[in-house]
């Protein structure tokens, strides 16, 4: 039996079979490619998802509101435009809040962070028992806000407080811790401290532990005292932390709340306003007033000026580093100027 070859046609098995690898090759390079470019932002992808869900769509619904005349049991009524702004901008009440807010702020934000950099400093130390300490430091923070509310609001009372009871024992006068602007400001602030400080504390003193030993070593050779170390090696070393922890804690300042509404729960922040935060007006004016254009239109303007604060320290601090900077660039070049001079005269 013979077989018979017809000249001139090919199969198609001989006409596919050389494609093939490159076909699989160039798929396998552009899978590679896509991973390349496009596996980052898939990983970072449910984030900005969630952060579009939970975090940028109520910021965009709160000002669609602030446009509105909008009711809370009504709903949404008329277009008033920039009208509840306005109206909020000439509201006494709402200049009364962001003067507590801000006092409420640098009573409990500046010793704050002066006690945490000093109690983490005291345990960057090689102190016994330091897990112990360390842990015990974080206790007020699990404390839930009612509760530290409560417990303080009782030492505070102007009747039956302990503070006051102490006070009197001494012979002082009793001091109106709500009844008074000041006296219920530092009350509210001695919550918020001893809260947080714990807290920031243990965030400072995680940064202060990457500092390289061998740099405190050598400075202690040099005849450095602890001083000069804390201050010229560690609070610069620290200084991105030390950023983080400002700007948190000016955002969570300014977003005072549950302190002052669990200080006097008979009232919104005061008889006579004189502990009234602006976030606890906003919630007057949008569950009491049942105005949720004027509360929307609070909630971005305390938004834009927690901005605007943030970005301040932001550029305080980039001024400070920059000019750092330059002084041990200049240091350094006056070293190695007075080097190379003695170098010269040898």
């Amino acid at each position: 039996m013979t077989a018979t070859l017809t000249p001139g046609k090919t199969t198609p098995s001989h006409s596919s079979s050389p494609r093939t690898p490159d076909r699989a090759e160039r798929r396998r390079h552009w899978l590679s490619r896509l991973d390349v470019k496009a596996s980052p932002y898939a990983y970072v992808a449910p984030f900005f998802i969630v952060f579009g869900l939970v975090g940028l769509f109520p910021l965009i619904y709160t000002f669609v509101v602030s446009l509105y005349d909008w009711d809370l049991l009504k709903g949404q009524g008329d277009f008033v435009g920039i009208d509840n702004f306005v109206s909020v901008l000439q509201d006494e009440f709402f200049w009364n809040s962001l003067f507590n807010t801000f006092s409420i702020f640098v009573l409990s934000s500046i010793p704050q962070l002066i006690a945490a950099t000093f109690i983490a400093a005291i345990l960057d130390q090689n102190i016994r028992s330091k897990t112990f300490w360390r842990m015990s430091i974080l206790l007020p923070y699990v404390v839930t806000p009612a509760a530290v509310a409560l417990i303080f609001s009782n030492m505070f009372s102007e009747d039956y407080g302990l503070i006051n009871n102490m006070l009197q024992n001494f012979g002082l006068d009793a001091i109106g811790w709500k009844t008074d602007t000041l006296p219920s400001h530092i009350a509210i602030a001695t919550m918020v401290n001893w809260r947080w400080t714990g807290y920031n504390a243990l965030i400072l003193l995680a940064a202060m532990q990457s500092v390289p030993r061998d740099v405190h070593e050598s400075a202690a050779l040099d005849g450095a005292g602890m001083l000069r170390r804390f201050f010229s090696i560690t609070l610069p070393s620290i200084r991105p932390t030390m950023v983080f922890v400002i700007i948190t804690a000016t955002i969570g300042g300014l977003q005072i709340f549950v302190e002052p509404r669990m200080f006097d729960a008979a009232t919104a922040g005061g008889s006579q306003r004189q502990f009234q935060t602006t976030v606890l007006y906003l919630w007057e004016m949008a569950f009491f007033r049942q105005n949720f254009g004027e509360a929307s239109a609070i909630a971005w303007l305390l938004f834009l000026i927690i901005v605007g604060i943030g970005l301040i320290n932001f550029l305080l601090s980039r001024s400070i580093a920059t000019a750092e900077t330059k002084v041990s660039t200049t240091r350094r070049q006056r070293r190695l100027a007075a080097y190379r001079n003695k170098e010269v005269s040898r």
